[in-house]
């Protein structure tokens, strides 16, 4: 029986400034969007897609229910490279058990972006 969820295929982050967050997300994650519209910018990110959206009359603060974890091989280099592109500590770097390290950053616009090392996450 094939299962109807095929898994993630979009992180979204809603930005007030799209072409500052455009450079910054270039920056941070150290690729060129496939898609850059005024209206949407994509990131093809090894496989999956993390997007910009425009955000008019942004939340002077953004709730932080959902959090998405972006694997990394080494969490404490990638948390250090994002605080020094301007982002603001979330959650400093931690095992939570096993080899697993996360860590998250608030980027300019006050979205969350997790990072993980987990070496026992293999696609299918």
């Amino acid at each position: 029986m094939s299962h109807p969820f095929l898994g993630l295929r979009t992180c979204i982050y809603r930005v007030s400034d799209l072409k500052a967050a455009t450079e910054w997300y270039s920056k941070a994650f150290q690729t060129e969007p496939y898609f850059n519209e005024p209206f949407y910018v994509g990131f093809n990110i090894a496989g999956y897609e993390l997007g910009l959206l425009p955000e008019e009359n942004a939340p002077k603060t953004k709730a932080e229910s959902v959090m998405t974890y972006w694997g990394v091989n080494d969490v404490e280099k990638e948390y250090q490279r994002f605080i020094g592109l301007g982002a603001k500590d979330c959650e400093k770097p931690h095992n939570v058990g096993g080899e697993l390290v996360v860590g998250a950053v608030k980027d300019p616009w006050d979205n969350v972006i997790g990072i993980i090392y987990n070496p026992e996450f293999k696609l299918p």
